[in-house]
């Protein structure tokens, strides 16, 4: 029997996925076709083409079929060889996870750690990178998602890498097309990120973009993987191929998104994901709640907020989603119960972020908890 699919759209601000709009969903529709074929190489070449402008690299990007978690495992197993030398920041869930990925593809990794809400010191990296034996690369998040942290270094940690002639990787999955990152400029040396955040497509690709270095590296020493072989990679996206039959409908959505992304420019889409933050940061804080991550690094896709004492986390951010038709979550491992988390990315507006605060207020209002109403809501129309 057929499922039963509700028709209500929802608001999603969560941190991925995102609201997708008509225009990619209708992309989906195209009809399938030989992936090997002329009709679909324009396609991969186009989403080769436009992710060198989302990264500002002129270097190289490949597209993989995969969660980020898939992602993450690729750019790890591409440089880290049994042995190496690794230095990771870690500040939160995903970070963790990165440092893991690291260990499994054979990494001896030196963690520098921060409490959760804040970032480790530029200093204490830097120092673990002059002090880690036989150093292959630096592997960093940018955009902590589960704590709503981001590193403002980006740049001063490539120098401190190319100093001790190591790689940095960055873990972009929920900064990449919500802050500005430009590959080339900062001297990055892999980046990442997924479809369905910044970039608002559905969820199931990956993005790569790594320079000419890496690419050197991966070729004279190709990595342990089959799927997530880069160097398999390039290689067949010299013919506008991808190594293995890829996701079609989610390819067309996403050279779609990418479309979308470049008629409205980075920098423009950039300045609206600080303006969305801004205005969340101040509603929640003219409600009487209190923002979770240090004001220095908090984030401009992830607004995070302690849960007020007395309220359960499951149950607001499921009334809010039966009530109001607007999706929030809340923490992962040791902040679960204590945290909700906001996304305000993609397609985010300000009438969305309205909407939210509107959502948030009158549900906490049922839930026997009433805040500060910050001002009136506008609707968002679904």
């Amino acid at each position: 029997m057929p499922m039963n699919v509700s028709a209500r759209r929802k608001l999603l601000m969560l941190p991925g996925p995102t609201n997708v709009s008509d225009r990619v969903m209708q992309a989906m529709m195209r009809p399938m076709v030989n992936h090997r074929s002329p009709e679909f190489v324009e396609v991969v070449n186009g989403i080769t083409e436009k992710g060198r402008y989302l990264f500002q690299t002129k270097q190289n990007v490949v597209t993989i079929s995969s969660s980020g978690t898939g992602g993450i495992e690729a750019v790890a197993d591409a440089l880290v060889r049994p042995g190496d030398g690794v230095v990771v920041p870690v500040f939160g869930e995903f970070s963790q996870r990165l440092a893991e990925a690291v260990e499994i593809a054979g990494g001896k990794v030196a963690r520098v750690t921060a409490e959760q809400g804040r970032i480790p010191k530029l200093e204490e990296i830097q120092d673990a990178i002059s002090k880690t034996k036989n150093l292959k690369a630096v592997y960093t998040v940018h955009n902590e998602t589960s704590t709503g942290c981001a590193i403002p270094y980006i740049r001063e940690l490539a120098k401190a890498a190319h100093e001790k002639d190591a790689f940095l990787v960055v873990d972009g999955v929920s900064s990449i097309g919500g802050y500005s990152v430009p590959l080339d400029a900062w001297g990055v040396d892999m980046c990442i990120t997924g479809s369905q955040k910044c970039i608002a497509a559905p969820p199931g690709l990956v993005l790569i973009a790594f320079n000419n270095r890496v690419a050197e590296f991966v070729k004279k020493t190709p990595p342990i993987t089959r799927y997530f072989d880069l160097q398999k990679c390039m290689e067949f996206l010299e013919r506008g191929y991808t190594p293995f039959t890829p996701a079609e409908s989610l390819f067309y959505a996403l050279d779609e998104a990418l479309a979308v992304l470049l008629e409205e420019t980075l920098e423009k889409r950039v300045a609206r994901h600080v303006r969305c933050a801004s205005e969340l940061y101040e509603a929640v804080e003219a409600m009487g709640l209190e923002t979770f991550a240090d004001r220095a690094c908090r984030s401009n896709t992830i607004i995070t907020v302690k849960c007020p004492k007395g309220v359960d986390d499951d149950r607001f951010k499921d009334t809010m989603s039966e009530d109001h038709d607007v999706a929030i979550t809340g923490g992962l491992g040791p902040l679960k119960g204590k945290i909700l988390r906001i996304g305000s990315m993609g397609n985010v507006t300000s009438a969305d972020v309205r909407t939210t605060v509107d959502a948030m207020t009158k549900t906490f209002a049922k839930l026997g908890h009433p805040v500060r109403e910050p001002a009136s809501a506008t609707v968002r129309e679904r």
